[in-house]
C-alpha cells in the first residue's frame, strides 16, 4: 500500500512512504542492486550503515543460481540472504532481452539458455510470478519485453502488445494465488521511445490494474532527453496513490532530474560498478580516484560524506589500494557510493518535506554537473 504525503507545488515532486510486509519505505527511494542475492563487495551491515530500506534482486540470476530449490529450502530470499527488510525482484526481461543469440519470445513466454551452462530453459508469465512467489519478495515484477534501442515502431509495437498480454496472465495468476497476502505485484509499462506507444501501453497496463507502476524499457542506450521523453510522457498518466518506478536509472543528476517528475523509486548497479572500476561520487561530481591526479591527494573521497570510508581513508591511500589490486579499495569505494546514493535520497526526501526541492535540484544539478 502507498499513501502519498506530500506534492511539492513547484515541481512534480512527491514524498510517501509505501508499506510492504517486511516493513515500511520511505519515498522516494533508491534500491541498491542485490542481483544474485547480495550487493557486489558489500555485506548487510554497509547497506545498513547507510541507511538502506529495501535491495533489488534479480529472479533471472537467482533461478539458473543457487535455484530456487535451495532457496525455498533455506526459507525464502530474507532468510537465505540474512536480509529483514523489504526485497524488490526484478522479473530477468531485461536480462533476456540482452541475450539475443540465445533466446527465442513467443506470445507464450521465453525460450532462452542459461548463459552459465547452456541449459535450455522455457518460462511463461505465470511460471515468473510463481518462481517470485517462492523467493518471497516483497515487491515482484511481471515478464515483459523490452524493445532494443534503436527499434522500428513495428517492433515496439509488438513488444507492447506482448508485454500487456503477458501482464494479464501475470495478474490474473497473482490474483489466484495466496502470494496478495504477503506480495505485491506492479505492471511495466514499455513503448520505447514512440510516444503514442508509451500512451498505449500505459492505459492497457493501468486498465488491468496493479500495486504500483514502472517504466520499463529505459536506459537501454538511447540519449538522455530521449529517456526523459519517456518519463514525462508516462509519469503524469499513472496514479497519484500508486508508486511510480524508472527501472535502471542511473546517475545521480537523472535521478534528481526524474524526482522533480514525480518518480518515487530507482535501482541501478551503477554505484558498486563504478567503485569497482575506481570511481566515486561526489556532491560535486564523479572523479576517476583510479588516475594518477589523486598519487598524493590525502583529502576524503568526498569532504561533504560522512560515511565511514571518508571519515577514515584518504583519496591517495584508497587509489594505492586500486591500483595494487587489493579488494579493500574496491570495497571502499563501493560502500562510499552506494552511501551517497541513499544520502542524495534522504537528503531530496527532506527538501521535499522543508518544501524547498526546487530550490534543491537547481543548486545539486548546478553543482554536480559543473565537474561531472
Amino acid at each position: 500500500m502507498f499513501k502519498l504525503k506530500i506534492q511539492d507545488k513547484e515541481t512534480k515532486a512527491r514524498r510517501g512512504v509505501l508499506k510492504t510486509h517486511h516493513g515500511d519505505i520511505q519515498t522516494p527511494f533508491f534500491m541498491p542492486v542485490a542481483t544474485s542475492g547480495t550487493v557486489k563487495a558489500l555485506c548487510k551491515q554497509d547497506l545498513e550503515a547507510g541507511g538502506a530500506e529495501i535491495v533489488l534482486s534479480n529472479m533471472y540470476h537467482l533461478f539458473l543460481r543457487p535455484g530456487t530449490d535451495i532457496i525455498q529450502h533455506a526459507g525464502g530470499l530474507h532468510k537465505f540472504m540474512s536480509w529483514d527488510k523489504p526485497i524488490l525482484t526484478d522479473s530477468g526481461g531485461f536480462q533476456v532481452f540482452s541475450l539475443s543469440k540465445f533466446r527465442k519470445i513467443t506470445d507464450d513466454g521465453v525460450k532462452f539458455r542459461s548463459h552459465i551452462d547452456g541449459a535450455l530453459h522455457f518460462l511463461r508469465p505465470e511460471d515468473v510470478v510463481s518462481i517470485q512467489g517462492i523467493l518471497g519478495s516483497d515487491i515482484m515484477m511481471p515478464l515483459d519485453e523490452c524493445a532494443p534501442f534503436p527499434c522500428s515502431e513495428a517492433k515496439a509495437k509488438k513488444a507492447v502488445e506482448r508485454t500487456t498480454l503477458w501482464a494479464r496472465r501475470a495478474r490474473k495468476y497473482f490474483l489466484s494465488s495466496s502470494f496478495t497476502e504477503k506480495q505485491q505485484l506492479f505492471g511495466i509499462v514499455q513503448g520505447s521511445h514512440y510516444k503514442h506507444l508509451r500512451e498505449r501501453s500505459a492505459e492497457e497496463i493501468l486498465e488491468i490494474g496493479f500495486d504500483g507502476y514502472a517504466i520499463g524499457g529505459v536506459s537501454v542506450g538511447e540519449p538522455v532527453d530521449m529517456m526523459f521523453d519517456a518519463i514525462t510522457t508516462v509519469a503524469p498518466l499513472l496514479p497519484k496513490d500508486k508508486p511510480r518506478y524508472v527501472m535502471g536509472i542511473g546517475l545521480p543528476d537523472q535521478i534528481v532530474r526524474a524526482v522533480g517528475e514525480g518518480i518515487d523509486m530507482f535501482d541501478t548497479c551503477i554505484p558498486t560498478r563504478y567503485g569497482r572500476n575506481g570511481s566515486a561520487f561526489t556532491s560535486a561530481g564523479r572523479i576517476a580516484v583510479r588516475n594518477g591526479a589523486y598519487t598524493h591527494d590525502l583529502r576524503p573521497v568526498d569532504e561533504k560524506c560522512d560515511c565511514h570510508v571518508c571519515k577514515n581513508y584518504s583519496r591517495s591511500y584508497i587509489r594505492h589500494l586500486y591500483n595494487m589490486n587489493e579488494m579493500t579499495g574496491l570495497t571502499l569505494l563501493s560502500h562510499h557510493n552506494v552511501y551517497f546514493y541513499l544520502n542524495l535520497m534522504k537528503n531530496i526526501r527532506q527538501a521535499i518535506e522543508e518544501k524547498r526541492f526546487a530550490d534543491f535540484q537547481k543548486e545539486f544539478l548546478a553543482c554536480y554537473n559543473s565537474t561531472s
